[in-house]
């Protein structure tokens, strides 16, 4: 067969693959990309790892009785391989059984979209689409990556586009910005990455050209390496979890010292009056100042005004990270940093203002093009059954319980069976111990899967998926690339696509043409890329025809790169009206506050987290535990890849520890430690770094879930995996998003014998 050449493109970036014989031997970066990622080297690696899952499978003994077995048994049993026939005779039977007997809400249809860059083979879509041809499903709405933020910015901006970005473009900051100040900071480890694949990491290089260009940084964070090193921030190291109360402190000393903005205030905000009660300390009789948040914060007083005033004297430009929101009333600091931009009155002006999410994506701060992503229709469902994304435990333990969220009351089903078609719930959500008896709940657990990840190994049957470089698709992102990702290689094993997977059982249940609408893999591609290229005409931009595209391999579009976000809206609020119910930028919300929900009022507050270094509970937990987004794969994707074993700690994941909380419990750089609370415990290996403030220790998410004992709930996770320590709690009544970044933890010196990891082996298989 010899060597050959092959266009794909993936979530960390366009590339090429080396085929060889068959076979993916290597890769080699998309020739436009000045910062490509390593994690493509990974990608292709791990097509032929040892985790790979060959066959269809069933647990033993769900093959025997069916959903009659014992749930208590998954993640412990042995699975058995089987034919394609038979696991998908047993799913449909299952989805008919379940749909007969408790209606099509008992199904609940779980799926986090980043399984494929690929917009076809997109597995979240795939899923939705066919349980909504099948009557529907409960299914998540919102994100693990910033619910808190999607669902409060509708209230205070009309929609959720200063959230999804892209905002303010890099080039506008670089020629208009004097000072930006960054709430989480810009970390360029999440440049990497876009949800439907990105072409120039372009990200990277626009933050690199601020350095030199004269404008000042501070980065408010409790890493040090938040923001890259030649942009030569001001490091303020702040208590996680306070970064609402440095705004306020901020606020204050720009109301009372006279250097915030009536005139914009009036002219495009409502409710300034209402919020600045609060902040004066008028009712409650203490001023939200300077001195206030530093004893909340940790940061000195005199540098919070002087902060203050630096930022009514020049352009400034205030970012605030997805990352923040990922906390107890992650509302809060979002919603603030669109009030503090309003008390400055530079929104809209060049280079001034706010925007979310920069260091977060790449997309961030790229400028826009006027053509929609492509994206695979799903249709409707015939239900209204959902649940907020983080509340999966929530619902599989506790159906019955009605919940409130952003002004509905949501009461969650008796779930029976979980279809679980992309993503990784044993990394993404909290508490893992907590999932574990979840995951026990219900009688039938499908999943579609590549790997031997945890979500595999907790589930009934299991039926193998292809990876990006087994099948055909097209990558569109919110940069200007589309790109072709043309298969490079034949399905591993017995491997099928999602697609493929799903059209087989839709046959089976009698709605095949439905599903497919007729059309083949390449057919739907075709369709697809004509609807987007229909689109761009639209706006005055030729694209080739499919075949120019198919073999050129991608497509570039014109992007608006100077680009201010409510630019217009400044320009014109009358004409150009937000849609909130004001028309206006909602420092107070009378719809929020008509909701009455003690913990997100009706304007920005502080409210105390559940766990941070000022509350009693860091007594006994002294350490705040931050699992931010990793630096070598993307959420749990590829830890089976070389990139990311090779960094980590005698196998373990890494934990970085600040020098002196090390010395105080006898840990040295490179020992294997305990990190452990009342949630849960696992090991790590330690790192010390300066770069960590004092009291805080970072565990990057993603190390894939590999417990002591397998199947069983509280048991010892010997990889790394930082959701058996964190906090299962909705972020308010408002969003109910995912609390990550609350958590308190204790670490100590691990003295005995360091166990394996078996994460990345299969489990046992009976029969075989």
């Amino acid at each position: 067969m010899g060597e050959r050449l092959v266009r794909t493109a993936s979530h960390w970036g366009a590339f090429w693959v080396e085929v060889r014989d068959g076979r993916a031997v290597g890769a080699r970066p998309f020739e436009k990309d000045a910062h490509p990622s390593p994690l493509a080297q990974s990608q292709v690696a791990a097509v032929y790892d040892s985790s790979r899952i060959d066959r269809p499978y069933v647990r033993k003994s769900f093959l025997e009785h069916g959903a009659a077995s014992d749930p208590t048994q998954r993640g412990a049993e042995p699975f058995v391989p089987v034919d394609w026939s038979t696991a998908l005779a047993l799913v449909a039977g299952e989805l008919g059984r379940v749909k007969r007997d408790h209606g099509n809400r008992a199904i609940f249809a779980g799926s986090y979209g980043w399984s494929s860059a690929g917009r076809l083979h997109h597995a979240k879509s795939l899923l939705h689409r066919f349980v909504n041809l099948m009557g529907g499903a409960t299914v998540q709405v919102d994100t693990y990556s910033n619910a808190a933020g999607s669902v409060i910015t509708p209230h205070v901006l009309g929609d959720s586009h200063a959230i999804g970005g892209p905002g303010t473009t890099f080039d506008s900051i670089a020629e208009n910005t004097g000072l930006v100040v960054s709430f989480g900071g810009m970390p360029l480890k999440n440049l990497q990455i876009d949800a439907g694949g990105t072409g120039e990491h372009a990200s990277q290089t626009s933050l690199a050209a601020l350095a030199g260009r004269g404008i000042e940084f501070v980065c408010i964070s409790p890493l040090r390496s938040d923001l890259p090193d030649e942009l030569k921030a001001e490091w303020l190291p702040a208590i996680p979890g306070t970064d609402t109360a440095i705004m306020l402190g901020l606020a204050h000393t720009l109301v009372a010292e006279g250097l915030h903005a009536p005139a914009f205030l009036d002219r495009y905000t409502v409710g300034f009056d209402r919020f600045q009660r609060y902040l004066m300390g008028l009712d409650d009789g203490q001023p939200k100042d300077a001195a206030w948040a530093a004893q909340i914060s940790g940061i000195d007083a005199e540098t919070i005004r002087k902060l203050a005033r630096r930022m009514a004297g020049t352009r400034s430009f205030i970012t605030t990270t997805w990352s923040l929101q990922r906390a107890d009333h992650g509302e809060q600091p979002i919603w603030m940093t669109v009030v503090l931009a309003a008390i400055l009155g530079q929104i809209g002006l060049p280079g001034g203002g706010f925007g979310f999410g920069y260091g977060s994506m790449n997309r961030m701060g790229q400028g826009r093009s006027p053509v929609a992503p492509l994206n695979r229709p799903v249709g409707r469902s015939p239900i209204n059954s959902y649940i907020p994304v983080a509340r999966i435990s929530d619902l599989l333990l506790h159906p019955g319980t009605t919940i409130d969220y952003n002004g509905t009351r949501i009461t969650f089903p008796e779930i029976k069976l979980v279809y679980w078609c992309g993503g990784n719930p044993f990394h993404h959500h909290q508490d893992i111990n907590r999932l574990v008896r979840a995951w026990q709940k219900p009688e039938t657990v499908i999943v579609h899967e590549i790997f031997w990840t945890s979500t595999a190994r907790y589930a009934d049957i299991v039926l193998p998926a292809t990876t990006t470089l087994e099948r055909n698709d097209i990558a569109a992102s919110s940069d200007r690339y589309m790109f072709a990702m043309q298969q490079a290689i034949e399905p591993v094993g017995q491997a099928r696509n999602d697609f493929d997977i799903f059209a087989a059982l839709a046959e089976q249940l009698g709605f095949r043409d439905d599903f497919t609408e007729g059309r083949s893999e390449m057919e739907w591609l075709r369709h697809l890329y004509e609807v987007v290229r229909q689109q761009a005409a639209r706006h005055g931009i030729e694209r080739p025809d499919f075949e120019t595209f198919w073999q050129t391999g991608y497509v570039a579009d014109p992007v608006e790169r100077h680009y201010d976000f409510l630019s217009a809206y400044r320009a014109d609020p009358d004409g150009q009206a937000l849609r909130t119910p004001s028309g206006r930028i909602e420092i107070f919300s009378e719809r929020v506050a008509s909701f009455g929900y003690d913990d997100c009022p009706g304007h920005p507050v502080w409210i105390e987290p559940a766990e941070w270094l000022g509350s009693p509970k860091a007594a006994r937990f002294k350490l705040h535990l931050i699992s931010n987004q990793p630096t070598l794969r993307l959420h749990g994707q590829l830890d089976n890849g070389p990139v990311s074993r090779a960094a980590k700690v005698r196998g373990r994941e890494p934990v970085l520890i600040n020098p002196r909380d090390a010395a105080e419990r006898g840990i040295a750089d490179g020992d294997v430690v305990r990190l452990f609370n009342e949630r849960g415990a696992c090991l790590a290996g330690a790192v010390l770094t300066d770069a960590m403030s004092r009291g805080v220790v970072q565990l990057q998410t993603g190390a894939w879930y590999d417990p002591d004992r397998p199947g069983e709930a509280g048991t010892l996770d010997r990889h790394g995996n930082p959701n058996v320590l964190t906090l299962d709690k909705g972020t308010s009544k408002l969003a109910q998003g995912p609390i990550s970044q609350t958590a308190l933890v204790e670490v100590e010196r691990w003295n005995q014998a360091v166990p394996a990891i078996r994460a990345f082996e299969r489990p046992a298989v009976s029969g075989a």
